[in-house]
C-alpha cells in the first residue's frame, strides 16, 4: 500500500496493485509511476494521477463512451515495445482538456493510453484522429441553435 499526499484528492491510500508504470513515460510530463482515481465512481471522467508529483492529475475518460466508432490502431513497433498488437487487450483512455462549458472540452484522440498487466504505454493512433476532439458536440450544437 502507498500513501499519497494528493492536492487534488488528499491523503490517499493506493493498493499496490493499482500502480500503472509508464516504462516510457508521458508525452510531456515527467514521472513513471502513476494511478487512476475517481472523484466520483459513476462519473465517466477519471484522474490519471502521478505518484511522484503529487500536484500532477490529468482527466482521462474511455473513449468509447463519447466516441463509439473510435478505432485504435497500433504500429509494429508499438505492439512489440508494448506487448500488445490489439487494443482490446487493454484498458484504453484517453487525455481530456477540461473547460468551464461543456462545449469546449476536448479528447486526445491521437495518443491514447493503453494500459495492459501494470504497464501504461502513450501510442501514436495510427488513424488519423485529432489532438482535440470536441466531446459534448451536441451540446455546442444545442448552444448556437
Amino acid at each position: 500500500m502507498l500513501t499519497v499526499e494528493s492536492t487534488r484528492f488528499g491523503t490517499v491510500e493506493v493498493p499496490d496493485e493499482a500502480v500503472i508504470e509508464f516504462p516510457n513515460g508521458i508525452l510531456g510530463l515527467r514521472g513513471r509511476k502513476w494511478t487512476l482515481m475517481a472523484r466520483d465512481p459513476d462519473s465517466d471522467f477519471l484522474w490519471l494521477h502521478s505518484l511522484e508529483d503529487p500536484s500532477l492529475a490529468l482527466p482521462v475518460t474511455n473513449p468509447w463512451l463519447f466516441f463509439p466508432d473510435y478505432v485504435v490502431e497500433i504500429d509494429d513497433s508499438d505492439a512489440k515495445r508494448i506487448g500488445v498488437a490489439n487494443p482490446q487487450d487493454a484498458d484504453v483512455y484517453v487525455t481530456v482538456r477540461a473547460a468551464e462549458a461543456l462545449e469546449d472540452f476536448r479528447a486526445n484522440l491521437r495518443a491514447p493510453i493503453l494500459v495492459h498487466s501494470g504497464q501504461a504505454h502513450q501510442i501514436i493512433n495510427q488513424i488519423p484522429e485529432p489532438v482535440q476532439a470536441p466531446m459534448f458536440a451536441t451540446v455546442a450544437d444545442e448552444i448556437a441553435a
